[in-house]
């Protein structure tokens, strides 16, 4: 594969990034037969996923408006280019996701409450005031919040694509070509947000301070919306049993985790160090082989085209 310089590494070096043209596709997802629980037998664990269908797509929605912000910015055209190809992916991104919380409203499933907190939320991220100065700060450090998020994004969606317990847990197809379909492009696109922020800033101690926070906070975020989810669920609702209601679930989780259904949570943590050394790029993820075969070979084309 030929290689091409970008932006700079850390240390002010050059570095070669894979020559890949980061672009949108269009896909056509139905989920008029996706069941309330599309792992079956896995209540919990289809909640993780539901999770990943109300944070991630939002959290995009904000990533895309700072990229957006730090476009001016950059003059280097490749990543120039590669911004305006992540944005365009992760509005897709959203859409997609977006049918798959509908069809969980249909379900019983509300979860639009979490929408409108998370909302909140990142109207404070995403708030702007003050001069010139104080407004390129806060841009900084949007942009190093997200270069964090998007680490995480990367690792997960190098799991959808390669492991076998996600596979073979017998999840509704439609939703697992959502997640390998989305991982693919998150793996495709990691390492866009930080470029972007190295570009901009570059600033070390701001990367790490705000990958620290970034981990913390969308750990927390996750959990709290893991446990709005499972309270949530109609089949949990119906029972008064306390083992359960309580102690079930969270035996669910960590089967779920020993069989690699779910991505291990303990990566919120040993993430951190790898993300904050100071040689570390995105482009060090391995997965881009898999990204690459699946984009080609994927059952669902673009614009919505099957294979055959």
């Amino acid at each position: 594969m030929a290689h091409v310089p970008t932006a700079t590494a850390p240390d002010g070096a050059p570095y070669d990034e894979e020559a890949l043209a980061i672009h949108a596709r269009e896909m056509d997802f139905c989920w008029d037969d996706v069941p309330l629980h599309y792992i079956p037998g896995r209540m919990v664990a289809t909640h993780v996923y539901n999770c990943m269908h109300l944070l991630l797509p939002e959290g995009e929605k904000a990533m895309s408006a700072a990229l957006a912000q730090a476009l001016p910015l950059i003059d280097d055209p490749r990543l120039a280019e590669e911004v305006v190809g992540f944005i365009g992916q992760e509005a897709t991104h959203a859409d997609s996701h977006g049918g798959m919380l509908e069809r969980l409203v249909d379900l019983g499933l509300d979860a639009r409450p979490v929408l409108r907190r998370l909302d909140k939320l990142i109207s404070v991220i995403m708030a702007d005031y003050g001069g010139h100065r104080i407004r390129h700060h806060l841009l900084c450090e949007r942009l190093a919040l997200f270069s964090a998020l998007e680490h995480f994004t990367a690792v997960w969606g190098k799991f959808f694509l390669e492991s076998e317990g996600l596979a073979e847990s017998g999840m509704h197809p439609m939703v697992l070509d959502l997640l390998k379909w989305h991982g693919a492009e998150e793996v495709e696109h990691r390492s866009v947000v930080f470029d972007a922020f190295q570009y901009v800033d570059g600033s070390y101690a701001r990367r790490v301070r705000m990958g620290v926070l970034g981990s913390l906070a969308l750990a927390a975020a996750g959990f709290m919306t893991l446990g709005y989810l499972v309270a949530k669920d109609p089949e949990r609702t119906r029972t008064r049993n306390p083992w359960k209601r309580y102690v079930a679930p969270v035996l669910e989780f960590l089967r779920a985790t020993r069989d690699r259904v779910i991505p291990n949570t303990l990566g919120f943590l040993t993430e951190i160090p790898v993300y904050a050394r100071r040689d570390f790029h995105p482009s060090q993820l391995d997965g881009m082989d898999l990204a690459v075969r699946y984009l080609a070979q994927a059952p669902i084309r673009h614009h919505g085209d099957r294979a055959a």
